[in-house]
């Protein structure tokens, strides 16, 4: 097939010429977030002959470092993801190893689950999560239920590029597909993260965004006692093509419209989105003045934080270096261990052992490490629910929690700069002009602290008295991202006229940002 698919784009010549360029301009490389990209014939894209490479220099190292056990493998339902898991588990039964393949396409943290429950030499994950339909990828866990961190990729990058010729991996047969069981092991785990006698009257709406979410988080909302949520129709069953949003991210602008409108004519108390593989989880709640509105990152995993330390879960809550730095001033005011990390769960998980939470901005939280050692949409969303319950019966709400937060700490207002790039220079430059022409100010107040994670990190972070400016290349698409962040103190118990004056704050560093960053 890929085969066809190249003879066509050489057919095309010279109009596909610039094509065919970027097929073969390298192979696909293999890095801490696993293999992502674009669904193509060639070196540089995912397909089959990518992924038969990919598993290869995977057994191999598991091999080399003596790893016992199976390899579990799962898949989402994206185009290729079937055969890709289906590829990587004759591989690995080639080379001599069990392979266990989950039983349907299913959520990611499901995967994760499943490494450490069935004793897993490593895991594998066939997707491209919140990507565009045209790309897939391929994310890899160590045995801990963890996804790889350095040198692991480099090491597994090396074997990959060791591989032989492809027609001389050996392939066996497909694995033994798992049953049933796990998945009802999972789901009686995540409902197991809710207290068992906490009031459970709420109104929920609920997309997967034409992933595969939606089974599992109605039967562990099922299980944890709460109501079958209403399911955005349009979006309840897997497709591969997205075809009712510009993109599958709840981030993005209008992929939650559908939501908001069930939520509305269905008068929830809230609204939850996952995105396609079920890792992440979106909030959106009512607002009197503004109508529905989508819960930052931010907020999201402060709500959580605050709700099992309310609870008396003790342990470490982390975060990391982009997101809020309310978590750390929530930890110290309760006299709670606080971690922070470098961007991504293959980072927060490993906090330390005594990790009870951990979130990122980016919708990702998990709220239960010894269940799921990743994020987990599912099990966020059932706290969230729990909060949202408990709050009902007080005849208040996630957004009068946050209120009161606020009354305590202060506002801290978080928004983010994005810049999609064509080349992977421009990034470079972007980040060699930062460096290059630091600011002296930030919103009339100069800059106190400048610190460049580099070699260790290409990550630069900007601090004001009241201000804080995170720039870092994305780790999964081609775009530079700018974290910003603003604390204002509340006066006189002025929430909305804290929360303005914030906003305008916000609105006035992004504009600077961008002129220091010499996009604008």
């Amino acid at each position: 097939m890929t085969r066809e698919e190249l003879r066509g784009v050489i057919d095309r010549l010279p109009e596909t010429a610039a094509d065919l360029a970027d097929r073969f301009a390298g192979r696909l490389a293999f890095g801490t977030a696993g293999l992502r990209g674009p669904l193509r014939a060639g070196p540089n894209g995912m397909n089959l002959a990518v992924v038969t490479q990919a598993a290869a220099g995977l057994v191999t190292w598991l091999k080399a470092r003596g790893a016992a056990g199976p390899l579990v493998i799962g898949y989402d339902a994206r185009h290729g993801s079937k055969a890709f898991a289906e590829q990587t588990a004759r591989v690995a039964t080639g080379a001599g190893r069990p392979a266990l393949v989950l039983p349907r396409p299913l959520p990611t943290p499901v995967l994760a689950y499943a490494i450490r429950t069935l004793g897993a030499a490593a895991g594998v994950m066939v997707t491209a999560s919140h990507n565009p339909p045209q790309d897939n990828g391929y994310k890899v866990y160590l045995d801990d239920g963890a996804q790889i961190v350095p040198p692991a990729d480099r090491e597994i990058e090396a074997a990959i590029q060791a591989v032989g010729p492809l027609s001389a991996v050996p392939l066996g047969e497909p694995g033994e597909i798992l049953g049933e069981e796990l998945i009802t092991s999972y789901v009686d785990g995540a409902a197991a993260v809710v207290e068992p006698d906490g009031p459970r009257e709420l109104a929920v709406a609920y997309t997967p965004l034409h992933g595969v979410g939606a089974p599992v988080f109605a039967a562990a909302f099922a299980r944890a006692g709460f109501a079958r949520p209403a399911v955005v129709a349009e979006q309840a069953e897997p497709d591969p093509d997205f075809p009712t949003v510009a993109f599958p991210n709840p981030e993005e602008p209008g992929a939650v419209d559908r939501l908001i409108a069930l939520a509305t004519a269905n008068g929830a108390d809230i609204a939850i989105a996952n995105d396609p593989d079920a890792d992440r989880c979106a909030v959106a709640v009512p607002d009197p003045v503004r109508g529905w509105r989508m819960l930052r990152g931010d907020e999201v995993g402060v709500l959580i934080a605050d709700h099992l330390m309310r609870r008396g879960v003790r342990g470490r809550y982390a975060t990391t270096i982009v997101s809020s730095s309310l978590l750390k001033a929530l930890c110290e005011a309760r006299g709670v261990p606080y971690g922070e990390t470098l961007t991504g769960f293959k980072w927060i998980v490993r906090a330390g052992d005594d990790l009870a939470y951990g979130y990122e901005e980016a919708l990702g939280y998990c709220v239960a490490p010894r269940h799921v050692r990743d994020k987990d949409g599912i099990t966020a969303a059932l706290l969230v629910a729990e909060l949202a319950a408990g709050l009902k019966a007080e005849l208040r709400t996630l957004t009068d929690r946050l209120d009161e937060i606020a009354a305590e700490f202060g506002v801290y207002a978080t928004d983010q700069l994005s810049v999609r790039v064509d080349a992977p220079h421009e990034i470079q430059d972007i980040m060699a002009h930062l460096r290059a022409k630091t600011p002296d100010a930030l919103l009339d107040e100069p800059i106190t602290s400048v610190e460049d994670l580099l070699p260790d990190a290409d990550v630069v972070i900007l601090r004001t008295g009241t201000a804080r400016v995170v720039v870092r290349p994305s780790g999964t698409e081609p775009k530079l991202k700018a974290y910003l962040e603003v604390v204002e103190p509340v006066v006189e118990d002025d929430i909305p006229a804290a929360r303005e004056r914030a906003a305008a704050s916000v609105r006035a560093l992004r504009t600077e940002t961008a002129a220091a960053l010499g996009i604008w």
